[in-house]
This record gives C-alpha cells, sequence and structure tokens, in this order.
C-alpha cells in the first residue's frame, strides 16, 4: 500500500520544502503535481522539531486508493489532503505535544544495570533503620510529565463533549512529537456557525449591474485595458451574478445550498470554527482553565495549527490557478495580485493586508514618477544654478573659518563646490511643489483606500460584520504562569496607566541618549582623525566619519528594533487588557511609537538640529569639555539628510521586512516617503522597488515557508489606518520646517526680492556669509598653521547673518537675519493652512463609499427583505391550506361528538 511507501521518506534539510515524497506519489497515483509548485506543510530556518514533524505528518494523510466494492477492483483517485485514518473526515485542526521518549523515563545504572532494584534496596535500607517507612521520591520530570498528560486527556474529553471528532496519530516517525487530529462534524459546524454569526449564501442570487456613470465606466475601462496584468484566476474577472448572503441559521437551512455539505464549509472556515471551539473548552486541572491558550502557554500542547488543504493548493496547480505561480512567484512582480484567491485560503485579515500593500505600492508609481522629473530638473538646471557656480569660481577666493579648534586651518569656500552642486539636485523651487504634491498624494492614498476597502467588504460580505471579541490574549495568560504572587503587584502595578507612560517615555529618553553619543562619536573621532599623523587618516576625515557613524546607527536600531518589541509587549501585558481586540491595539501602538523614535530620531537631528546649536567663531557651544557641536557643510544639511534617509530605505528597510505581516515596516516606509520628501525626492522610487520585491518575498513565505495562519476575520486594517491618517498630518508639517529651515528656499528668496540689485541670485553667496576678524579667538582656539594657505589671514567668512566686526553691535544678529526668520515663519504658517486646506477639500470631495457599491448594498438589504416576505407568505398560506383541511374533515368529526366549541373555532379560524 502506499501508506507504507510514505514511511521511507526522508525530512529534507532544514528551511527547504516538504515536498519529497511527490516524485514517488507521480509515479505510483498517476499525479502530475509540479514539484515547484508544491506547498504545504513547511517548517521555519532553524526551527524546532515539532515544526519539522510537520511535514512529515502531512504526508501521512495521504490516504491509500479506495476500490469501489469486492467484485469491481477499479481503483478511484486517492483522497489528496488531510483525513482521519478512515480517509471521509478531513483534518479541521492539528494539536502537537510532547511525549515522553522510552529510554528516558527509566534510565538504566551503569553498575546495577536496573534503577528500580536500586529504589527497592534503599526502600528496604530505610524500613529496617526506621520505624515509619519513607516514601520514594517521585521523579519531577515524570510528575509533570504525568500532569501534561492528565489535562490533555481531560480536555480532549471536554472536546468530545463538544461534539468534536479526534484522532491520535500513531504513525509519526519522529520521537517525541505525538498529534492530535481534530474534525468537526456538520452539526457542530452549524451550530458553531450560528453562534458566530457567519455570513453565507443562500441559494437566491441577484444580476450585479455595472453602474452607468462615468467614473464607473473609466473604472471599467481601465480595468479592461490592464486586462494582461491581471492573474489568470477566476477570483479577479467581474461577476455577472451574485448570490445573497445571511448570516447563517440552522432554523433558515432551506435558505441554504445545502446539497454538497462536505465544501459548504470551506477549510479556512471550518479552521476558524474549531479554533473558536478550543479557546472557550475549559480544562479545570489548569489553574488558569481558558482554553487552549491557557493550555499552549503551560507547555500542554506545543502548538496548535490548522493544516494546509491540499485540495485547493495541489489540485489548483493541475488548473493552473495556483497561489504559487500566480503570487509567490518574482516572475509575475508586474501583475496584480489575486486578493481574492489570498483571502479565500488565508482569510480576511491577511487578503486585507496584502490588498492594502497593493494598493500603496500602486499609488508609489505615480510619486515615484513625479519624483524622478524633479530630480532630472535638478540634473538639468545644475549649470545654470547662480550660488553654486559662485561657490565654484575660484576668482571669488574667499576664505573660510576653520571648521574645528587647533586641528583645523583655514580653507577656501571653492573646496565646497562638489557638495554645492549635488545639493543643488535636491534643493531647488521643485522640491517645494514636490512637496506639495506628496502632501495631496497621502490623501489621495487614504481616499482610495477606504473606497477599495469599502469595495472588497462588499464583494467578501463584510459589510455587516461587527468584531466581537471575549477572549483575553494569549500574553496575559503566559505572564500569569511566574505565579500567584505577579497578581497583585500587576493588579497595583497597571490601575495606573502613568506608570507603564513612565516606561514608554523612558525608552523613547534612551533613544535621545543613544542618539546624542553617535554624535559625541562623530565630533570625537572627527577631532582625533585631524590631529592624526597619518596624512591618508586627515584627507579624508569626513568620509570616514559619515561611514563609521553610518555603521553604528545601523547597528543600534537594529539591536532597540528587537529590545523596543519585546518592551512593548511587556508594558501591553501589564495593561491587564480585556479581549484580544484591544491588545492588539495597545500593542501595535506602543510598538509603533518606538520604532518609530528609533527609526527617525537620528533624522530629526540631522533635519532641524544639527549646525543650529554650534555658535559662532571665537564664541563656538562646547560639549563634554571642549568638543564643538558638528556643523553642516557649506551648501547646508539638506544633503546630508538626503544621504540618511537612502541610507535608512536600503539597510534598516531591509531588516525591517524580515517580519511575517510587517504593517510596522510599511507604516516606517511611508513616514521615510511622506515625512522628508522635500529633501529626497527619489524616495517613492525606491520605495516602490522595494515594495514589488517584498509583496513576492511575503508571498513566498505564506506559501512556502510558514504554517497556515489561523484565518482570523477583519473588516478593515484596524489601528493602521488611523496612524497612517496622522502620518499624512504631520508630513505637511514637517515638509514645511523642512523646507523654511532646512533648505535655502527662504534665503535665496528673501535675497531675491529684497536685497539683490537685480533682481537675480548674482551676489548671494557674499550676502549669505559673515565676517570674523581672526583675532577675536577665544585662547587656545586659533589654528596651529596660520600660514596654510601661503599667506596671513586677518578676516575669515562663516555661514550666518550677523554684523562684521567693525560696526557697532559686532557678531550680532543682523536685520537680515531676523527678516529671514519671519519670512520662515509665515511659509511654515502659509504652507500648513493651504495645505491641509486642499486635504480636506479632496477628502470631502471624494465620498469614502463607492455610489455603484452603495446601491448594490442597498438592493441586498431590500432582496433580502423580500425573501423573508415571500417566505413569511409561504409559511401563511401553507398554515391557511392545513387549516382548510382540518375543517374539512371536522363535520364527520362533529357528528359522533355532541362538543360544538371546536366547529366555532373552526369557524373563526376560516375567517380569520
Amino acid at each position: 500500500m502506499f501508506t507504507e511507501r510514505k514511511a521511507s521518506c526522508s525530512i529534507p534539510p532544514r528551511g527547504q520544502l516538504g515536498c519529497f515524497c511527490f516524485s514517488s506519489l507521480n509515479a505510483e497515483w498517476d499525479l502530475s503535481i509540479p514539484r515547484s509548485s508544491c506547498s504545504l506543510c513547511l517548517k521555519r530556518d532553524g526551527g524546532d522539531p515539532k515544526e519539522s514533524a510537520c511535514v512529515l505528518f502531512f504526508f501521512s494523510f495521504l490516504q491509500p486508493m479506495k476500490t469501489l466494492d469486492a467484485e469491481d477492483r477499479a481503483p478511484l483517485c486517492p483522497r489528496l489532503g488531510p483525513y482521519f485514518a478512515d480517509g471521509q473526515r478531513r483534518v479541521d485542526y492539528v494539536l502537537a505535544y510532547h511525549v515522553q521518549k522510552p529510554g528516558n523515563i527509566h534510565r538504566k545504572s551503569p553498575k546495577f544495570g536496573d534503577d528500580n532494584f536500586i529504589r527497592r534496596l534503599r526502600r528496604s535500607l530505610s524500613m529496617r533503620s526506621s520505624r515509619a517507612p519513607l516514601q520514594p521520591k517521585e521523579d519531577p520530570e515524570i510528575a509533570a510529565q504525568d500532569d501534561k498528560r492528565f489535562k490533555r486527556e481531560e480536555f480532549e474529553d471536554n472536546l468530545r463533549e463538544t461534539g468534536l471528532e479526534l484522532e491520535t496519530s500513531a504513525e509519526c516517525k519522529i520521537p517525541g512529537i505525538a498529534f492530535l487530529k481534530i474534525h468537526a462534524p456538520w452539526n457542530v459546524l452549524c451550530r458553531e456557525a450560528e453562534f458566530m454569526k457567519l455570513k453565507m449564501p443562500t441559494n437566491k442570487v441577484y444580476e450585479v449591474k455595472q453602474g452607468s456613470n462615468i467614473v464607473e465606466k473609466i473604472r471599467l475601462f481601465i480595468h479592461k485595458v490592464t486586462s494582461p496584468l491581471h492573474p489568470k484566476v477566476d477570483a479577479n474577472k467581474l461577476e455577472s451574478v451574485k448570490p445573497l448572503s445571511h448570516t447563517f441559521s440552522r432554523e433558515k437551512a432551506h435558505l441554504f445550498d445545502l446539497s454538497d455539505k462536505d465544501n459548504f464549509f470551506d477549510s479556512k472556515t471550518r479552521s476558524s470554527i474549531v479554533y473558536e471551539v478550543l479557546k472557550r473548552t475549559k480544562c479545570t486541572r489548569d489553574m488558569y482553565s481558558m482554553g487552549i491558550t491557557s493550555l499552549l502557554a503551560n507547555g500542554v500542547y506545543t502548538s496548535a495549527y490548522p493544516p494546509h488543504d491540499v485540495i485547493e493548493m495541489v489540485i489548483d496547480c493541475l488548473s493552473s490557478q495556483t497561489l504559487y505561480e500566480e503570487w509567490a512567484s518574482y516572475s509575475v512582480f508586474y501583475k496584480y495580485q489575486p486578493i481574492g484567491l489570498i483571502r479565500k485560503y488565508f482569510g480576511d485579515k491577511v487578503g486585507l493586508y496584502f490588498a492594502w500593500l497593493g494598493v500603496y505600492t500602486q499609488m508609489l508609481i505615480p510619486a515615484a514618477i513625479v519624483g524622478v522629473i524633479v530630480f532630472l530638473y535638478g540634473c538639468a538646471t545644475v549649470d545654470d544654478n547662480i550660488p553654486s557656480m559662485e561657490i565654484c569660481d575660484p576668482r571669488n577666493n574667499i576664505t573660510m573659518c576653520p571648521l574645528c579648534d587647533r586641528a583645523c586651518s583655514y580653507w577656501k569656500l571653492m573646496t565646497a563646490c562638489g557638495t554645492a552642486r549635488a545639493s543643488h539636485l535636491f534643493d531647488n523651487p521643485a522640491t517645494v511643489f514636490f512637496s506639495v504634491f506628496m502632501a495631496l498624494w497621502a490623501v489621495l492614498f487614504m481616499e482610495h483606500w477606504k473606497r477599495r476597502q469599502m469595495r472588497l467588504n462588499y464583494v467578501w460580505d463584510l459589510t455587516g460584520f461587527g468584531e466581537e471579541e471575549q477572549h483575553p490574549p494569549v500574553a496575559l495568560v503566559r505572564m500569569k504562569r511566574i505565579g500567584k504572587w505577579m497578581d497583585g503587584w500587576m493588579n497595583g502595578f497597571c490601575r495606573y496607566r502613568s506608570h507603564c507612560s513612565l516606561s514608554l517615555y523612558f525608552q523613547i529618553s534612551v533613544t535621545f541618549a543613544i542618539v546624542f553619543g553617535v554624535v559625541l562619536y562623530r565630533i570625537t573621532i572627527k577631532t582625533a582623525l585631524h590631529v592624526s599623523s597619518y596624512p591618508a587618516a586627515r584627507e579624508n576625515v569626513r568620509a570616514t566619519v559619515k561611514t563609521t557613524a553610518a555603521i553604528i546607527n545601523v547597528i543600534i536600531i537594529i539591536i532597540l528594533d528587537e529590545i523596543y518589541g519585546a518592551v512593548a509587549r511587556w508594558l501591553t501585558v501589564l495593561e491587564v487588557p480585556k479581549t484580544d481586540k484591544s491588545f492588539e491595539e495597545r500593542l501595535i501602538f506602543k510598538t509603533f511609537v518606538l520604532k518609530f523614535v528609533n527609526a527617525f530620531t537620528p533624522i530629526v537631528y540631522l533635519a532641524f538640529f544639527r549646525g543650529r546649536l554650534v555658535g559662532r567663531p571665537g564664541n563656538y557651544l562646547y560639549v563634554v569639555g571642549s568638543y564643538r557641536m558638528e556643523e553642516c557643510a557649506h551648501a547646508g544639511c539638506l544633503m546630508e539628510l538626503c544621504i540618511q534617509l537612502l541610507e535608512k530605505l536600503s539597510f534598516v528597510w531591509t531588516y525591517f521586512k524580515t517580519a511575517r505581516l510587517s504593517h510596522v515596516s510599511v507604516v516606517i516606509q511611508f513616514g521615510m516617503v511622506t515625512l522628508f520628501v522635500a529633501s529626497f525626492p527619489l524616495a517613492p522610487l525606491f520605495a516602490l522597488l522595494n515594495n514589488v520585491i517584498e509583496i513576492r518575498l511575503d508571498a513566498k513565505k505564506f506559501v512556502m515557508e510558514l504554517r497556515r495562519p489561523i484565518a482570523g476575520r477583519a473588516k478593515n486594517i484596524g489601528i493602521w489606518y488611523n496612524l497612517l491618517r496622522g502620518l499624512s498630518k504631520v508630513a505637511v508639517i514637517v515638509n514645511a520646517f523642512v523646507i523654511a529651515f532646512t533648505s535655502d528656499f527662504i534665503p535665496r528668496l528673501v535675497y531675491q526680492y529684497m536685497y539683490s540689485p537685480d533682481g537675480t541670485m548674482h551676489g548671494f553667496v557674499n550676502h549669505s556669509l559673515s565676517y570674523f576678524n581672526v583675532s577675536d579667538f577665544e585662547p587656545g582656539t586659533d589654528p596651529y598653521q596660520p600660514m596654510i594657505l601661503g599667506h596671513k589671514v586677518k578676516l575669515c567668512r562663516y555661514k550666518d547673518y550677523r554684523d562684521p566686526p567693525w560696526s557697532s553691535t559686532p557678531y550680532d544678529f543682523s536685520k537680515e537675519f531676523w527678516a529671514i526668520l519671519a519670512v520662515r515663519l509665515a511659509f511654515v504658517v502659509v504652507f500648513q493652512n493651504v495645505v491641509m486646506l486642499m486635504r480636506d477639500f479632496i477628502d470631502w470631495l471624494i465620498p469614502e463609499i463607492p455610489k455603484d457599491i452603495s446601491l448594490k448594498i442597498h438592493k441586498e438589504k431590500v432582496l433580502m427583505v423580500e425573501l423573508f416576505m415571500k417566505e413569511e407568505h409561504g409559511r401563511r398560506l401553507a398554515r391557511r391550506d392545513s387549516h382548510n383541511h382540518n375543517s374539512y374533515t371536522s363535520p364527520s368529526s362533529s357528528n359522533q361528538s355532541p362538543q360544538q366549541p371546536r366547529s366555532r373555532a373552526v369557524s373563526n379560524t376560516n375567517c380569520s
């Protein structure tokens, strides 16, 4: 039999696909199953034995071929998929647990050969030496195993009382691992579906008419034009008819098509129903009897998961409608995702996540195109940029003040020519337009997603879905394992959320302190390299400092990201949330805040603080003794900010996207694309390229590497939408400050229209530099080599708006400084209010629910009411016919009996 052949299969190497038996299956069963597209039950890299055992356990589900009867020996097709030993009942859920190895229960002694003999000898000696015999000590490991076994037996008995059918897998070849297969019969599925208020399709179907308005026509035209980009699955085709869906009820079972009971509830629905039963089934032996969550937390069961459905995953392979071929392959990166197929197999939450990620990636295409145009505009106008031409002109011969004390000397402004030309690529008038565009793009993305979400809710029958969760989170159950003494401390500590908030603020302060530490590292290394005796070190100071600081910064971000994830979960557990939904929302918020601060604190420092707290020559600001604060390059900090954003998108993002269902990474990327887009117009392009790869990478994980997740129900992306909306609003303010204070847009604008003699930018560089008399250096801060330029320097220049040393108020802020500051603040106010007004107008202009979807939802409600009215009318007619039949037979019975009240009752009924 074929069940014997599978026993000879070997476990695949770590991290490989668990399809090692399919070559023999194809030969014996004549199945054309592609090895590359099989994705059934796989293990993680570096996983533990319970996950590797999942592969072997799956193939024990493949049943041998059945015969029709004793006379007809023609074999039928084998039943693919997870089934019980009888080959009829499918496995809806799997519980894995450890069993004691036979060799570990009783270890043999090297001297006496039997541990029982030693125990009997000690017991007899103790009985001779003492009147009261001593009780033998029980092995704590064996006692713990027995206690877990008793809990499992009680829990399994309670599951059987609920109606579930159980079967223990006896064919597992991995020592120490056992599996409990669970099957939900039809009556249990109907009962739980009614309790869970699942909406199921009815027999009634109606015609879906496409809208006739111009918006719907444009949508249909775009769908037709982009048809080559759609995956080749039936779920993405426009359907002309749609069945009415209604909450399942056993009393109204006649409304549903129950001809095929085996497939009425699909595999994801069956597994979710069993999971709900597992969560509420009690185990009184456990101190916290909260169902499977408590048993998993206490190690009674090692894991609980729904098996992959080989029918949906393999049979679809034969018809070229597989998730692997149309979703998890890099060769289809240019196509849309089969969202309907993803939701059908993985559930609503996973389907909504990938739908949201797909909409975000599509919206990045116009943003990337506009960003590239802005960048090309900067490249085309770099040779016509007058300020950079003045910096690169050697005839100006401008001598700049030293960049550090003692070790640094005077330098010529023309040496910053390359930095000035590169900075124009990102700091030009087009970046202001791009900032406004991205602010409006963010609100368009949010509105587009809301409409797309409502369309998916209609198609997936989620319009009337309400989330009602009464189950405590698993993490809280694990927290309770530390003992009863923790309960009092938790109740006393977490009644006041200010303590948890204080811990959150402490973690944010730690991030600020680490960023300040990196700043000190840059300052000290820069000073050390300037005084180094190696010429190569002195020549590459800036590159060495930037490279090493960037590497340290990335390493710190990765480490703190792991720490903050654990801290956020710990703080959420301390708050003792009551439901899974509350626990998830609080955990998401804390995780996002900590990781957002961790990722953006260095960028905020570089954009708004670096180069603004340095002082002036002769009166610099010092930290930790005699170390001067960092200064920006002459072209400003915008170029360095652009490099920092590029590093974040290329290095840190690679680490973030390794997480499963990485909403955090996508939201942080959204922040990088919108918050500081004025300094890096190419950010949407890099994000687009990254997301195209990440979608297929995540799809490959779900299909080939991860266990099948529990099909969670949801109608939206939850708190992530509020976080995205908040980021889009904050982005307007941040970009306004970046343009006003980080870039030179406002100083150039003020000079051109207020101080330029000819209305051009000629003379702007000289206007933006102040004078300093070198005799005013503080003692011990003047350069070691003042004659490095070949002549004695009397006056040097530095970038600031201050009065010259020969004025009545030397080195005070000049009137140009206050004029530019006033214009900067006015620009922030005007920019913020104008863009916010435009955002609100777009939000008001675009309805949240598409008009055609609103009409279809209303039509469904009307048809459902008509269906119920028709059903009620049919029942009345049936009762009336039954009554008429009884009244027709009543005279014969009245002749035999003199009693008259029955005839009165019949007459009254007929009148009614």
